[in-house]
């Protein structure tokens, strides 16, 4: 058995951040889902962050993304984020999934089971 075999990385998670914009989302966002480690991303414009940053409170307008996908493809999805995310600590956060149609988490771990090429 793998790591990624293990029962736990078959639970649904939500993988919600912050972007500098719609279009910087959904560029990220539509990488994730053509490689397989995230089933459906939901990109939400039109947000305003207020946060402290190198001493000064900021306030900026933003997008926020929330990725659905398995707890086994976190890190996958976390370091692609990563290495297109123009910040330089981008707010990056695993949410637990308690529940939903049995359906819809099926499909989210089909999606999600065999990460494909961006190519595919």
């Amino acid at each position: 058995m793998t790591t990624n075999d293990k029962p736990e990385n078959d639970a649904v998670v939500i993988v919600y951040g912050t972007y500098p914009s719609t279009e910087v989302a959904e560029r990220i966002g539509a990488g994730l889902v053509e490689r397989g480690i995230a089933a459906c991303v939901n990109v939400l414009p039109g947000m305003t962050s207020i946060y402290v940053w190198e001493g000064k409170v900021q306030r900026d307008g933003e997008a926020s993304m929330i990725v659905k996908t398995r707890a086994g493809c976190v890190d996958a999805v976390i370091a692609a984020v990563r290495a297109e995310h123009p910040y330089t600590n981008p707010a990056l956060i695993v949410l637990p999934v308690a529940g939903g149609s049995a359906d819809f988490l099926a499909w989210i771990r089909a999606e999600t089971s065999g990460a494909r090429s961006a190519t595919r």
